[in-house]
């Protein structure tokens, strides 16, 4: 396959720090015109009078100006390529840390088909990995972990997923931070401690969050037939949404304990020799399918399922948003798509 980056020889890209990390700058031909005017003019002895040339600007002025001079031209991709090996023109490796920074996360959560998706990565990330991001991937994470819990509060949607995210992040902060020197910790450990005072403010929140009601003479879930609340069931599969819904009236709560209900939720997660093996009865002789459920969900895990994952193009070894597109050279590029789950994301940056 051939190389088809930029050249190993040439002097190499422009980069700029911003909050996010350092991103490469792109330049136009106009750019380049004005700054060789400039060079030759300081070349030559030119000098330029402004009314106030005794006043110098300071570092933070300077700074201030190269970011919004250079942040114009900057192009970002919304992918990234997956590098497992070295290579004569290559000798780095990508990192998940530079895969969370490169992939467009902040606009993911703003689509309600790759919130859960988004969710379910950064609560692995907070089991396991959270100690493998950089400082600049940590900063980004904690970012779009506060955009998601203002979305949450806001637009009051899933708020239990969320909830078990901070509650499995601040879990792991906790372990973490008791340990001290005994892991490796990348930044200030006052940093860390801040960053778990503000996970426990987020749960507090999000505790203390009230669903508003809808207001309006329209028809409600309440209304409908009962045959059409059984097929409102049958749809979800989440169990906690099942249980929710079943509080909100005692017919839903009729509906919600159906056993037929709870089978078919069964057979969706989880196989049939998995609870074929040791079957659990009622005391009528039935099968407790609902009990059942929950005892496989301690033993295995459940189907995931998203509106929108990434995908990974097996020709190129690209990672991306299906939207947005790569620069594929396969003939057919829809052959070569895998969709990537939250799990198989990470374990793509385990060498």
């Amino acid at each position: 396959m051939p190389f088809l980056g930029q050249d190993w020889r040439s002097p190499g890209w422009s980069w700029v720090k911003t909050g996010d990390g350092w991103k490469r700058n792109e330049f136009s031909c106009d750019d380049i015109e004005d700054l060789n005017l400039h060079l030759l003019n300081i070349n030559d002895g030119e000098t330029f009078e402004t009314e106030d040339c005794s006043t110098l600007p300071t570092k933070s002025e300077k700074e201030s100006f190269n970011n919004t001079t250079k942040s114009q031209y900057f192009y970002q991709e919304k992918w990234i390529h997956v590098h497992k090996e070295s290579t004569r023109e290559r000798h780095v490796y990508c990192t998940l840390g530079e895969a969370f920074n490169r992939l467009d996360f902040s606009s993911a959560i703003q689509d309600k088909r790759r919130f859960t998706y988004v969710a379910k990565l950064l609560q692995l990330i907070a089991k396991s990995q959270i100690t493998s991001l950089s400082g600049a991937a940590q900063k980004n994470y904690f970012s779009i972990l506060e955009a998601i819990v203002q979305k949450v509060l806001e637009d009051q949607y899933n708020p239990q997923l969320i909830c078990d995210l901070l509650h499995d992040l601040s879990s792991a902060l906790c372990t973490l931070i008791r340990e001290g020197g005994r892991c490796v910790l990348i930044g200030n450990m006052n940093v860390w401690i801040s960053r778990l005072e503000t996970i426990l403010s987020w749960q507090e929140q999000l505790m203390n969050l009230e669903i508003s009601p809808q207001l309006g003479n329209g028809l409600t879930l309440c209304d409908l037939p009962q045959q059409m609340k059984s097929n409102i069931l049958f749809r979800f599969t989440d169990a906690w949404d099942i249980m929710n819904m079943g509080q909100m009236t005692p017919s839903w709560c009729i509906l919600s304990e159906d056993l037929h209900l709870w089978k078919e939720l069964c057979k969706y997660h989880f196989s049939e020799k998995m609870f074929c093996k040791d079957l659990i009865f009622t005391e009528n002789g039935h099968i407790d399918w609902k009990l059942m459920f929950f005892t496989l969900e301690k033993h295995y895990p459940k189907r995931e399922q998203y509106g929108d994952t990434l995908h990974f193009c097996r020709h190129c070894s690209i990672l991306f948003w299906k939207d947005s597109g790569h620069p594929c050279t396969a003939n057919n590029p829809q052959n070569c798509l895998t969709p990537i789950s939250p799990q198989h994301f990470i374990d793509l940056f385990r060498f």
